[in-house]
């Protein structure tokens, strides 16, 4: 069994694919049952709007991706060059680097830790977390931890929820006389309610599947809140619309855009899809009036302030290799327990051989002496039996690397 990490991400792969292999967090732990039915001995998938990664023990990476595609229903083709494919030492520095905020689009971002906690977090729920994963993700939390202690790698980073905010003042100019519709009650949007708070917009609403949990975030920012089924009706409200929620179908489609334009006598919106799969159709931003922005448009924002962060990065590297061949060796180790166990129960199978034979001899009246002369030889010739043998057999390169072996396990005079 081998360690993978399997996934798709912002570097390889356009929004279109990514929300393709997207997967919805409330069907999470049916994924992984499903996962684990197909030679996956334990598994975490770990889905965000920039990425979605499989980490699994598994004897082959293809029983994985064959399963990524079926669940998915797409065809391998469609995703075959935007797949990585790590395994082993590569596959936890992989999950350090995440963890870390290093292989983020927001380099030095906090949010993916959490992220990535909640995504071990319902493994270990679900009961595919084993002792390899728990393992690696407890030492990732750690190195992440160092990392953000040592290094200055979060500063002056801009999360994805402030350059949304950013990139409407530049559209907008001052907020204040702005309508605010949010989209969705998670943590994404609770990030870019904060932001906006401070902004004083003209009033802010929170559009929520469920009533309750958008009613608790709408009382945070001072706001109100409606079901998401009511957005038909009140869209041609609102100014700026920032959207992120988990539905696998866009919640705002063009027909409802245009309707609102409409109304609004095609006064400006502005709009920011956080959400992948993405929550707005696509065409919408086709349309004249409308200012439509996705996690992808949001790059070259969230750059600014990269150089200060870059020397950050390098230390951070540097930090991770270190852990990376220390939790490397423990892996080492770990693979070859299942050998170190079958030579033990192989000697043991001789003692408890020859004690036998030994006890029988002391019952029949033999000298105790003589029974345990006979005991040492017996045991001697059958822990070397097979080393000679193997010995006598080997010939030219095989016999030399044999001897050395043999020289370096016992202490051996030339």
């Amino acid at each position: 069994m081998q360690l993978y990490t399997i996934g798709i991400n912002h570097t390889t792969a356009p929004i279109a694919i990514r929300e393709k292999v997207a997967f919805n967090p409330d069907h999470l732990s049916p994924a992984l049952l499903d996962l684990i039915e197909h030679q996956v001995s334990e598994a975490a998938i770990l889905s965000t709007c920039n990425r979605s990664e499989i980490y699994a023990k598994a004897k082959d990476p293809k029983v994985i991706i064959d399963w990524l595609c079926k669940y998915h229903g797409i065809k391998y083709k469609t995703i075959e060059r935007h797949l990585y494919i790590h395994k082993n030492q590569e596959a936890i520095q992989h999950a350090f680097r995440v963890a870390s905020g290093l292989d983020s689009m927001v380099l030095g971002e906090p949010q993916i830790l959490g992220q990535m906690k909640r995504a071990i977090k319902t493994a270990e729920n679900t009961g595919t977390l084993g002792a390899l994963l728990n393992k690696l993700f407890q030492k990732t939390f750690s190195v992440a931890k160092e990392v953000r202690t040592k290094t200055d790698i979060g500063m002056s980073s801009i999360s994805m929820a402030a350059a949304s905010i950013k990139l409407a003042e530049s559209i907008f100019g001052d907020l204040k006389t702005s309508k605010v519709l949010l989209i969705g009650a998670g943590e994404m949007i609770e990030l870019c309610a904060d932001h906006l708070k401070n902004k004083n917009p003209l009033s802010m609403t929170v559009a929520n599947r469920s009533l309750d949990r958008g009613l608790i975030l709408a009382k945070h920012i001072k706001g109100d809140a409606c079901l998401i089924s009511e957005l038909s009706d009140r869209l041609h409200e609102f100014d700026i619309i920032l959207s992120s929620t988990a539905s696998q179908l866009p919640i705002v489609g063009l027909g409802m855009v245009e309707r609102a334009l409409k109304t609004r006598r095609h006064r400006p919106i502005f709009m920011v899809d956080l959400a992948v799969p993405r929550d707005i159709e696509s065409e919408v931003g086709e349309l004249n009036d409308v200012y439509l922005y996705t996690v992808d448009d949001l790059f070259n924002l969230i750059e600014e302030g990269l150089t200060n962060r870059q020397s950050a990065a390098a230390k951070a590297e540097k930090l991770i290799e270190a852990h990376v061949k220390d939790f490397t060796q423990w892996f080492k180790t770990r693979t070859i327990v299942p050998t170190i166990k079958a030579l033990r129960d192989h000697a043991e199978s001789y003692r408890l051989s020859e004690l036998k034979k030994a006890q029988k001899l002391l019952n029949q009246g033999i000298h105790p002496e003589k029974v345990l002369e006979g005991l040492s030889k017996a045991l001697a010739n059958k822990f070397l039996h097979h080393p000679s043998q193997a010995l006598n057999e080997a010939k030219g390169e095989e016999q030399e690397i044999l001897t050395k072996t043999l020289k370096k396990i016992y202490p051996l005079k030339d």
